[in-house]
């Protein structure tokens, strides 16, 4: 072959289209193995290196996505929940193998999220982790789809399009909380976080629990119920408030680990111990979770999974494929605080 071999040249041998090559060459997940190693083979064999500005400049793509975090109340300067944190490492390894860069951020008060990123070619689509009242989020979400930005979320379904969300099955997840604590007749149980249309997620974690309670004719006293947001610090208030009040209880699922960290800590203070007085279950299994004392029992979710996941569903949305809506299964994991 006389000259510089092009992407065309490689799509003629490899017998596969221009776009396929641009694609393979690049890693993405869109194309399958078989046919990756067959155009990667070809390129090499014809010596084919890729100009990488050069692409972008045709395709008008940057080869970038963008991770966007909700700044989170936390007892360190990170302003990052640990949750979110545990996916990052998997979001940015599912990037480099696709070919794309990362850019991670902070969500911004801006109406124009769109303009800030995919109108101006910083990235290609959104990855959103994290929203704070989902209330108001829902806003920020339909400006998104107005403007028909590429974009996915973790956590809540959009409404009307959950294809662009992926989540737990956070309902079930309330549910083998509830079947453990039963099975180990800890029946006078409380609840601490916000079960609101506020809190979507932590709203099913609650309706999941409270559902296998009744159907095992139980009730969860409205008094056991305290709001709190996910940190460990609104954890602890919560339950002092529930032991200053006087209520009685030997069972405890909090709506996250941060929130049953923290409960922990109160239930140290007033002299109360776990799980022998009161067990409890958290939800997420962030790191922290088997390293405190007791070690916490409580509800996986696949962050590795989820962030692979996320990745993938932006990557098929930027190439206009379809997107199906999935719910990753959550998993009881058995630890100390309630066994």
């Amino acid at each position: 072959m006389k000259g510089k071999a092009t992407s065309f040249d490689i799509a003629h041998y490899a017998g596969v289209s221009q776009s396929t090559v641009s694609r393979a060459l690049r890693n993405s997940p869109l194309v399958n193995e078989e046919t990756r190693k067959k155009v990667q083979e070809v390129a090499k064999q014809l010596n084919y290196k890729v100009d990488k500005n050069a692409s972008n400049l045709r395709t008008q793509q940057s080869s970038t996505l963008a991770l966007l975090l909700f700044e989170d109340p936390t007892a360190d300067d990170s302003q990052i929940n640990p949750f979110f944190l545990a996916m990052l490492g998997s979001i940015t390894r599912a990037c480099a193998r696709a070919g794309y860069d990362l850019l991670v951020s902070f969500q911004q008060a801006s109406e124009d999220w769109h303009a800030d990123y995919e109108d101006s070619h910083r990235a290609d689509g959104l990855i959103l982790l994290g929203y704070g009242d989902f209330i108001d989020y829902q806003e920020k979400l339909d400006k998104l789809m107005s403007t028909a930005t590429h974009f996915v979320c973790w956590g809540a379904q959009v409404a009307g399009h959950p294809d662009l969300s992926l989540s737990c099955d956070n309902e079930q997840g309330g549910r083998l909380a509830a079947e453990h604590l039963i099975s180990l007749n800890r029946t006078h149980c409380a609840f601490i976080g916000d079960a609101s249309e506020h809190s979507p997620e932590f709203n099913a974690r609650f309706n999941g629990f409270k559902g296998v309670f009744t159907e095992h004719g139980f009730t969860i006293d409205n008094r056991k119920i305290a709001n709190a947001i996910s940190t460990d610090e609104s954890g602890y208030h919560a339950t002092k408030s529930l032991i200053s009040n006087n209520v009685q209880f030997n069972a405890l699922f909090a709506a996250s680990d941060l929130i049953a960290i923290g409960a922990i800590r109160a239930l140290k203070e007033a002299n109360l111990r776990v799980p022998e007085d009161v067990a409890v279950i958290g939800f997420d299994d962030i790191p922290m979770a088997s390293f405190i004392n007791p070690p916490l029992t409580t509800i996986s979710q696949s962050t590795s999974k989820a962030g692979e996941m996320l990745v993938e569903n932006l990557l098929k949305l930027i190439a206009g494929q379809p997107v199906e809506h999935k719910v990753l299964l959550p998993e009881l994991v058995i630890r100390q605080s309630c066994h």
